[in-house]
């Protein structure tokens, strides 16, 4: 096997039984860090702080994940107008949020025999928005429903961590912008 020494150091190709009595002479653990590699490479450490340090890197990357939130918005093919803007207005909340969008239609009855009108009310909501997301999915007959998800563009993402990452100034810009508006 290849040993690593305890500061990083090439010791070289050494038999195994030879790697145990130098990681006992000097009180350390031989641990084994790349069990695919050829030969196998192994590392003279102290076992608990690698376990400790590679705690610390698998937290610290799930801190930095970002979580995609998908929120769902449902619709009926006979949408009265003014239900269809204020549906309209969700949506386009969620996207300035940088959420995603699943907007579900409906069909009861005989709507189940014109689904030509829920892929009319997608496009027509999908061209609405375009501003602010982008159809990520286009419509399709899922049973009754009919089904399209619209993802945020990339920017609006942006922001969405921005002002997780600075909440007071978001605070602040939103009582210097109603104080321009009185």
């Amino acid at each position: 096997m290849r040993l690593v020494g305890p500061n990083g150091e090439q010791v070289g190709i050494v038999a195994i039984g030879e790697a145990i009595r130098l990681a006992q002479d000097s009180d350390l653990d031989l641990v084994e860090v790349a069990p695919m590699a050829r030969p196998p490479v192994c590392k003279l450490m102290d076992y608990g702080k690698f376990k400790y340090e590679t705690a610390q890197k698998a937290r610290e990357s799930r801190k930095n994940q970002v979580l995609t939130v998908i929120k769902e918005m449902k619709l009926r093919p006979k949408i009265d107008p003014h239900d269809y803007q204020t549906k309209k207005g969700h949506v386009v909340r969620f996207l300035k949020a940088g959420d995603k969008v699943k907007i579900t239609i409906m069909f009861r009855g005989r709507e189940q025999s014109r689904p030509e009108l829920g892929y009319r009310l997608l496009t027509r909501l999908g061209e609405d928005v375009a501003d602010l997301g982008f159809v990520e999915s286009a419509p399709k007959q899922d049973g009754r429903n009919m089904i399209m998800v619209l993802a945020p563009h990339k920017n609006a993402a942006d922001l969405k961590k921005a002002a997780k990452d600075a909440p007071d100034q978001g605070a602040g810009a939103a009582a210097t912008e109603s104080t321009t508006q009185a």
